[in-house]
This record gives C-alpha cells, sequence and structure tokens, in this order.
C-alpha cells in the first residue's frame, strides 16, 4: 500500500464523519425553526462531516477526536421540539440548549448520551414530566431545567445521580415532595438549595418553606377545635340554666308547696 493510500485511509473517517454524529445533527435542524438564522451554516452537506479532528465549522458545535463533544445553541430564538434522535450523538458530553423557544417533551431517548455531564434546558417552554430515565446518565453533573413549564413530580431515581452538583428544576408546574436525598444532599460540591426549587405551586417539602395552604389547614383545624369546645359549653350551658328554670318552676307549683308545707314538722 502506497504512503497516499495510508494517508487517505487515516483521514477518510475524518472527511467523512461519524453516521450517528450525522443522524443526530441532521434531525435536530430538521426539528428546530430558524427564525434568526443562527443555524445559517448547518446544511445537509456539513453534516456528512460535521468535525474535522477537534474543529467543526458548524454554529454551537464543539468536536473531540472526531466526534461531536458539545452542543451549545442557547439564546438563538430556536423553537420546535427536542428530536429523540439527538440520542445518535453518544459522544456528547454537553448540551445547551436554553433561552430558547422549544416546546415539547424532554425525550426520554436522551438516557442513550451516557457520557453526558451538562444537561441545561433552561427558559424554553418544554411541557410533561421530567425523565426518569435521565439517571441513567451516570456522568451528569448539572441538569438546569428552570423556567420551563414542566409538570409532574421530581423522579426519586435522580437522586441517585451521585455527581449531581447543581440541579435547578425552579419555575415550573412541578407538584409533589421534593426527593429526600436530592433535598438532603450534603455534598461540599452539590449546590442545591430552596432556590432550586421555588416558582412550582404544589410542590412541597424540605428545603422549602411549609406551604401557605398547609399552614392555613393547621389554623382551620385548631379553630375548628376552639369552636366545637366553646359550642359545646354554650350549649352545656344553656341546658344547665332551662334544666333550673325547670325545677324552679316544679318548686313554685301550689300543690308541691302544700305537700311540702304538710311534710314539715311544726316548731
Amino acid at each position: 500500500m502506497s504512503l497516499a493510500a495510508a494517508v487517505l485511509l487515516v483521514l477518510l473517517p475524518a472527511v467523512l464523519g461519524d453516521p450517528d454524529d450525522a443522524r443526530c445533527l441532521s434531525s435536530l435542524h430538521r426539528s428546530l425553526s430558524d427564525p434568526t438564522g443562527g443555524l445559517h451554516n448547518w446544511t445537509k452537506a456539513s453534516f456528512a462531516a460535521p468535525c474535522e479532528g477537534f474543529i467543526s465549522q458548524l454554529q454551537g458545535v464543539t468536536c473531540n477526536n472526531g466526534r461531536v463533544y458539545k452542543l451549545s445553541l442557547p439564546a438563538l430564538s430556536l423553537a420546535g421540539a427536542i428530536p429523540g434522535e439527538l440520542s445518535n450523538c453518544t459522544n456528547l458530553q454537553s448540551l445547551d440548549l436554553s433561552s430558547n423557544a422549544i416546546s415539547g417533551q424532554i425525550p426520554p431517548e436522551l438516557s442513550s448520551l451516557l457520557n453526558l455531564a451538562v444537561l441545561n434546558l433552561s427558559s424554553n417552554r418544554l411541557s410533561g414530566p421530567i425523565p426518569r430515565a435521565l439517571a441513567a446518565c451516570a456522568y451528569l453533573n448539572v441538569i438546569d431545567l428552570h423556567s420551563n413549564l414542566l409538570s409532574g413530580q421530581i423522579p426519586d431515581d435522580l437522586a441517585l445521580l451521585v455527581r449531581l452538583s447543581t440541579f435547578d428544576v425552579s419555575y415550573n408546574r412541578l407538584s409533589g415532595p421534593i426527593p429526600v436525598l436530592l433535598a438532603n444532599r450534603t455534598t461540599s460540591t452539590s449546590r442545591f438549595n430552596a432556590s432550586s426549587f421555588v416558582g412550582n405551586k404544589d410542590l412541597y417539602g424540605y428545603p422549602l418553606p411549609p406551604m401557605r395552604g398547609h399552614a392555613l389547614s393547621v389554623l382551620a383545624i385548631v379553630g375548628i377545635g376552639l369552636g366545637s369546645g366553646l359550642l359545646s359549653l354554650v350549649l352545656s350551658f344553656s341546658a344547665v340554666c332551662l334544666w333550673l328554670r325547670a325545677t324552679d318552676r316544679t318548686a313554685t307549683m301550689p300543690g308541691e308547696e302544700a305537700k311540702i308545707s304538710h311534710l314539715m314538722p311544726d316548731y
């Protein structure tokens, strides 16, 4: 084999790119609308070779050894949905689609991104539940989903992510209890506090303060108890008064007075 042929064989994978990355990027491009033209260089031809070693000409794409390593597309006014085919970027370690107008659900297929360390989908219009399957991404350090329309409970499984240092689901429509193992994360690198969970009307538990509705319920119970006691006291007092009045009337009846006088001894 000639030297030129050998060099061609070495360079060919880099020129052609990884077919999984090509499917990943082309699917994402089809699923998103780009009103401001931020993805103008995302063309069908470029998807065939999105990476040249550690370099990519595509907006927001960072490469590592010929594979898509990072997708960073914040604040580009992108709309549409996140496709499940994004999971084809199997070497992806950071995904940032924050501050756009992306809607729909978070695809559970993202759990196939086993190398993912950073997931930032904040400040979009995402709805539906937080996928329980994200717990399979064992290297996740950051999950930022704040300021969306997510609903349902926070999956307990996410507490199994031992590397998780930043977690923010504030200002959504989440409900139910905060998982105890997330609320009580005490490692020196973890930054979980009340600000990570605020803005969810029906979410409760530490580290959030007691819900106002719950406080009112306690007061209502106390009020009902006091009211019942007072009512019982009033009824008892009324009953005694009625009994005394009835007794007084009986004692003053003429017939009864005669009987009583007759029975008393003479002095």
